[in-house]
């Protein structure tokens, strides 16, 4: 069960002498003293990253698994406002040799589709717009076959609106630029699925088609709504669009060995996992949703509500997860062994050579963020949350997934 919002966390509180705290036990989150000049006027103030590593089981597993060249990236782990684990393994340019540091940036991939539900929520709160509102209303011209869309179903998955993969060409359009508008008209040419409501299907084109609905609600760009919005007043310094140049290399495993992968081209996924951050913006962004005041708690309670139709079956011979607005629930811990079944909010990522997971725990609020730069781990980023997560419930350590 989801704490009531009057029990949710509802701002930072005490923070840490950095080093001592490191060393006896743990980082707190601000601090009230050897405080760091904020980024932006007014934002809130953020100490230096350091690293923390008061999970012994999973320090010495990812240090097995980096050594092995099994996971390259950056990990943290969070109880409330204090971290508990916090470390970077790898590369984040081979070519150069500069190592992944802490305060490094990944490509969210889908990750990224929870700030462009909450965009929507929050313009909902303000009265600009509502979930369900036709989808026709927003969106102009509008095909004919859109008319039964709400922004409910975008928001779920469960419009019947084709995913990009799905739609012709997809092989030309995943490396050439475009724009909202011709991604929103793209998708217009096509037939919906299935009736609005009746089943689930993932659409990275849907949450497309909701960073255009932010636009015309509005009167901003997209990501320059999110920006004002969102991480400029929560000091996400290090959070925001495409990011070229400023990012860690994604890389593959193909014939050849471990490949870079330097056409993102995220434009073509502008609302469904176009944003870039790190470990501890990640962490900001986690403590507020989760926590309170980023969204009404009506709107919070919708956004990890199970969205999805009551006849929906099995995923995979798996209970079927929970499908919310830009974020998942289920017990993710029957997927390992020893397995455990406390609930998890959740989302992943992965798009051109990095795979993430970002879990949040609501009843003991723990934050889990593992982000890799290599597209094919994903057993491995899956494994190192769940074992981020048994450590710090105290349950028995995972040692593998079940097959």
């Amino acid at each position: 069960m989801t704490p009531s919002p009057a029990a949710r966390w509802a701002g930072p509180v005490l923070g840490l002498a950095l080093a001592v705290a490191a060393l006896a036990g743990g980082a707190w989150w601000w601090t009230s003293q050897d405080k760091t000049a904020a980024a932006v006027p007014g934002a809130p103030e953020r100490p230096p990253a350091v690293v923390v590593e008061d999970l012994p089981m999973l320090k010495a597993s990812l240090d097995e698994q980096a050594a092995r060249g099994r996971f390259g990236g950056v990990v943290l782990v969070a109880k409330g406002d204090r971290v508990l684990f916090r470390q970077a393994y790898g590369l984040a340019d081979r070519e150069t040799g500069a190592p992944v540091e802490l305060n490094s940036r990944f490509r969210l991939a889908s990750v990224s589709k929870q700030f462009t539900a909450a965009a929507i929520l929050r313009l909902q709160d303000e009265g600009v717009l509502s979930v369900d509102d036709p989808l026709c209303r927003w969106i102009q011209p509008c095909p004919e076959a859109w008319a039964p869309i709400r922004l409910r179903h975008l928001l779920s998955h469960t419009a019947g609106v084709p995913d990009l993969m799905a739609q012709a060409n997809w092989g030309h359009r995943r490396t050439t630029p475009t724009t909202l508008a011709d991604l929103t008209t793209a998708s217009g040419f096509y037939r919906l699925q299935f009736e609005p409501g009746t089943k689930i299907r993932y659409s990275n084109a849907g949450y497309n088609l909701l960073a255009a609905v932010v636009e015309a609600a509005s009167g901003m760009e997209f990501h320059a709504w999110l920006q004002a919005n969102f991480f400029t007043p929560l000091g996400m310094h290090d959070t925001g669009y495409d990011g070229s140049g400023t990012i860690v290399m994604g890389y593959a495993d193909l014939a050849g060995g471990v490949t870079p992968q330097p056409n993102a081209n995220v434009s073509v996924i502008t609302g469904a996992g176009a944003l870039y951050s790190t470990v501890d913006d990640l962490l900001v962004w986690n403590r507020k949703l989760h926590g309170g005041g980023l969204v009404s708690d009506r709107s919070y309670a919708d956004m990890i509500r199970d969205h999805g139709p009551a006849d929906a079956p099995p995923e995979r011979g798996r209970r079927r997860r929970d499908w919310g607005y830009g974020l998942f629930a289920n017990t993710l811990g029957d997927r390992v062994t020893p397995g455990f079944h406390d609930r998890q909010i959740y989302h992943t990522g992965s798009w051109s050579g990095f795979r993430n997971m970002v879990v949040h725990q609501p009843e003991t609020d723990v934050t889990v963020i593992v982000l890799s730069n290599n597209y094919h781990r994903q057993p491995e980023v899956f494994l190192v949350s769940q074992q981020a997560l048994a450590e710090t419930l105290g349950r028995p350590f995972p040692t593998a997934l079940l097959r």
